[in-house]
């Protein structure tokens, strides 16, 4: 097995896009996803939008990325989560912290 070369760590940085659909408005699902992308170590935001859905960008490395988004999968979010529709992106790296938009 070979050793990873310094600064390697940066290329395995992922950007996570996901459309949450259900009732997650209004329910504390924003504050409950930047608190769990924090404790992940993301960086990004999670935003309303006005057809009732939240957009979550989520960078990071990948296996902290797949986590939240088990996360936000699971029956454990606020309100009720009826599909995550996911896409992934190199990291872009223009986000600092995590913001509620």
């Amino acid at each position: 097995m070979s050793e990873t070369p310094r600064g390697a760590a940066s290329t395995d940085r992922v950007r996570l896009a996901a459309w949450v659909h259900g009732t997650v408005q209004g329910v504390g699902f924003r504050w409950w996803t930047r608190a769990r992308a924090l404790e992940l170590g993301l960086v990004g935001s999670a935003r309303n939008t006005s057809d009732g859905r939240v957009h979550v960008i989520a960078e990071g490395s990948r296996a902290a990325c797949e986590r939240l988004l088990e996360l936000l999968r699971s029956s454990d979010t606020p309100g009720r989560v009826t599909l995550v529709v996911e896409s992934w992106e190199p990291s872009r790296g223009d986000s600092i912290g995590f913001e509620e938009r």
